[in-house]
């Protein structure tokens, strides 16, 4: 069974760094770590 919290918590980091990204105008990084925790939730809940 996929670990949803452990999805969620990486998930919830990735948006807090992302916006973190975007506020000081480095809109690339930004998109970067949201396609980065993307790809590891998807990976995560594949191997579930």
């Amino acid at each position: 069974m996929p670990d949803y919290a452990k999805m969620y918590r990486i998930l919830f980091n990735a948006m807090t760094d992302a916006l973190r990204e975007l506020e000081a105008g480095r809109p690339e990084q930004a998109r970067q770590i949201i396609i980065e925790a993307q790809r590891l939730t998807e990976e995560l809940y594949m191997e579930a």
